[in-house]
């Protein structure tokens, strides 16, 4: 029942946002435009619900024009200015009100992630993907990328398992405390393999 009623008041509230917020995110958008021509929106593939894949929307924080370049670029110097603040504030992850009208998110949840952890999770860890992805989750006011690779997916699978309105409603206020703390907010590509490989190691014992 609670999901059902949750489900609805994700879509009443991202429809909310995002008139509230529609001149912010063009002024955002138009920022991006103007400082790194390219792409405003960032898709990725994503897991959602029942190992469905779909695009999660991002504001675009990375260089286009390094594209063809031969120097190799620290995860920093990727970033353009505005890239910095808005991946610094989180208001790159703006965008992902839409995936929440669209129904393939929530606003909490375990986190999307990439295809390729997927394929290395045994039965018992694809069970994260029982409820919608979120912008926000357990895992992400536990402690971040601060936690390992494992330790995320038991949060995710410990949420839902008790998935109720109090515990939407702390992550939703410890969300708001840890927004600002930079510590374990970012995971370069290569900390993604490193995860990747751990996971993939783990499961084969």
């Amino acid at each position: 029942m609670y999901k059902a009623i949750k489900k609805f008041f994700d879509f009443l509230f991202a429809l909310i946002l995002l008139l509230i917020l529609a001149i912010p995110m063009i002024i955002i958008a138009i920022c991006i435009k103007v400082e790194d021509k390219g792409p405003i929106i960032y898709k990725s593939k994503r897991i959602g619900k029942d190992l469905k894949e779909f695009n999660m929307y991002k504001f675009r924080s990375m260089k286009t024009s390094r594209i063809g370049k031969t120097e190799i670029l620290t995860h920093e110097e990727m970033l353009t200015k505005v890239g910095k603040i808005i991946r610094k504030t989180s208001l790159d992850e703006l965008p992902q009100l839409f995936n929440i009208l669209k129904g393939e998110m929530s606003f909490i949840g375990p986190r999307p992630w990439i295809p390729e952890y997927y394929k290395h999770f045994n039965d018992r860890q694809k069970g994260r993907s029982k409820v919608l992805p979120g912008i926000s989750g357990l895992a992400q006011v536990k402690g971040r990328n601060n936690l390992d690779i494992i330790k995320k997916i038991d949060l995710d699978l410990e949420y839902v398992e008790k998935v109720n309105f109090i515990l939407d409603l702390q992550i939703l206020i410890l969300t708001f405390i840890t927004i600002f703390k930079k510590n374990g907010a970012e995971i370069t590509e290569q900390g993604i393999k490193d995860e990747i490989n751990y996971l993939k190691k783990v499961n084969k014992k």
